[in-house]
């Protein structure tokens, strides 16, 4: 949603109580004295504006997201009756108590206050019943439009898969390293050949689906850092480690591979300086946090193409906010010397309801 957008929304709530407001006043002070009805008018729109905004801002989202709308009816249905209460409330001590002597006892001012309150009840459940059917309108809208926006990043990023990730260059690098160790080291060839069919194996075959399994995304990572640190071998210093508690939880495909494809793509290796690249990856109570860093000079000119501003990073923030909204921490930074990536990540089952179709 653009500030533009919420700017305007947020006026046109305020000049809505406004007017609501005075038109109370107008019909109050046919009745009462004026600066009676203006008290009467401002309590009321505020305690109406209080109410229908924790009903509509708070507890509906929340009961959409969760899917309980039978306990969001009766969260309603108590928040109508308490609103009625105290309009009947103000009605009985500002308006009847000026006119006339009101008993004594308490308990005799019952069949004032039922008479306010069956006299409140109809504009309460008109006023939190509007509110409610617009917001939920709004609400299911915007759900519809990030389904459909999640499908189509979905749809994309399959296509990407295959004509993106399995990056040409990557590719042809590998393949031609191998080659060279054919005539030089067969067990070496042999082995990075599995690995990186491994790889390809994953992307083709296993990403097809919103989540996979958490471990076997690590595997593949793991076995794409083996195969740089293979390729690269004395160019550069790689230090990777991971840590799954849950070998249950699952991830977006995928979601983590940019990041280590740009930190191997761009480090930094200067002559007579020795590159290097760490690779941190945790997960603790449903909780990921990921973290990569490599050397880095201006010059290796991460402003290119799938860089740090590129389509790479852009496609990886993309999806993290439409599959993981408000679940995620994202941080890049570099100096003259460290480029550096901190993700932390929410792996909770309220994410993954947003996958289900």
């Amino acid at each position: 949603m653009t500030k533009p957008f919420v700017l305007k929304e947020h006026i046109f709530t305020f000049l809505f109580w406004l007017v609501f407001t005075f038109v109370l006043w107008c019909n109050f002070q046919t009745s009462t004295e004026k600066y009676l009805a203006m008290l009467q008018s401002i309590i009321i729109g505020i305690g109406s504006f209080t109410f229908t905004h924790f009903l509509t801002n708070k507890l509906l989202p929340k009961a959409l997201g969760a899917k309980k709308m039978k306990r969001f009816l009766i969260q309603t249905i108590m928040v109508i009756f308490l609103l009625s209460l105290i309009f009947s409330f103000i009605f009985t001590y500002l308006e009847e108590f000026p006119k006339n002597h009101l008993p004594e006892r308490f308990v005799d001012h019952l069949p004032i206050l039922w008479q306010g309150f069956y006299m409140s009840l109809p504009a309460s459940f008109l006023i939190n019943g509007s509110a409610c059917g617009i917001k939920f309108y709004k609400e299911h809208g915007r759900i519809e439009r990030d389904h459909i926006l999640l499908q189509q990043a979905h749809l994309e990023n399959q296509l990407k898969l295959l004509q993106d990730q399995i990056n040409p260059h990557l590719v042809f690098n590998i393949m031609n390293h191998i080659h060279i160790l054919m005539k030089t080291d067969t067990q070496l060839a042999d082995f990075l050949l599995m690995k990186f069919s491994d790889i390809l194996r994953y992307q083709l075959y296993h990403c097809n689906q919103p989540l996979v399994p958490l471990d076997k995304e690590i595997e593949y990572l793991q076995n794409l850092v083996e195969v740089e640190k293979l390729r690269w071998g004395n160019e550069l210093d790689v230090k990777a480690t991971w840590n799954i508690n849950n070998k249950k939880a699952e991830i977006a495909p995928l979601l983590l591979v940019p990041f280590i494809e740009n930190a191997f793509k761009y480090v930094c290796r200067l002559p007579g300086h020795k590159g290097y690249v760490k690779i941190s990856c945790t997960e603790e109570n449903e909780k990921l946090f990921f973290y990569v860093e490599n050397s880095y000079t201006d010059m290796t000119l991460y402003k290119k193409k799938d860089g740090a501003g590129g389509i790479g990073l852009q496609n990886v923030k993309k999806r993290l906010k439409l599959q993981y909204p408000d679940s995620y921490n994202l941080k890049i930074e570099s100096d003259d010397q460290v480029y550096t990536v901190t993700l932390t990540l929410e792996l909770s089952k309220e994410n993954e309801q947003q996958y289900d179709s």
